[in-house]
């Protein structure tokens, strides 16, 4: 991997988890490396997380190699000051369309990407994709271990619910309609 590509693999999931509301509680005790190590390989399948990339967001935003990986996925651990688990584990096209979500930007047009998150997740809503807490009628969208598709073709999601309120023991589209759709698929 390139110095390049670290530091906006850094940066981008530095702004994702400050935009999905990732600051940690300040009464709570801060997880050690090895913590955070064990979290963060809990979102993937064990072969994927083995050779992963484990890196962690300090206080401050700025992102920390836990661990230097040698395949294309990085882990993040979950996030204790947001309901629910949260860890997840994303290939280098998922990263690239994190970005774009980050940035406000059309993600990459032909680079579907893998995200897993195995522990589960729960996101402020189903339709808007900025959304940092539950607005009324709006709850918290709890979804059991998943994996995600992104950057599909529009016409792939057409083929399963965009409801705003989804059934997560089926498969779903979050966000639909806008340019972060994507699969939410469950695993178990």
């Amino acid at each position: 991997m390139h110095a390049t590509g670290s530091m906006t693999r850094f940066t981008v999931v530095a702004a994702m988890l400050v935009l999905m509301g990732s600051t940690q509680a300040a009464d709570k005790k801060a997880p050690t490396d090895a913590q955070m190590i064990a979290s963060a390989m809990r979102a993937a399948p064990a072969r994927v997380a083995r050779d992963a990339t484990i890196m962690a967001m300090g206080a401050d935003g700025t992102m920390r190699t836990l661990r230097k990986g040698s395949n294309d996925f990085t882990c993040m651990p979950d996030n204790p000051g947001v309901p629910g688990p949260d860890s997840m584990c994303m290939d280098k096209n998922a990263m690239a369309w994190v970005q774009a979500y980050v940035g406000h930007q059309p993600p990459p047009v032909g680079k579907i990407g893998l995200m897993y998150m195995l522990e589960g997740g729960t996101d402020a809503s189903n339709t808007d994709p900025y959304a940092k807490k539950p607005e009324n009628g709006n709850h918290w969208i709890r979804t059991g271990p998943h994996f995600m598709i992104v950057g599909a073709d529009p016409a792939f999601y057409d083929n399963y619910p965009k409801n705003a309120v989804p059934d997560t023991s089926a498969p779903y589209v979050m966000w639909a309609g806008t340019p972060y759709q994507h699969l939410m698929a469950p695993v178990r």
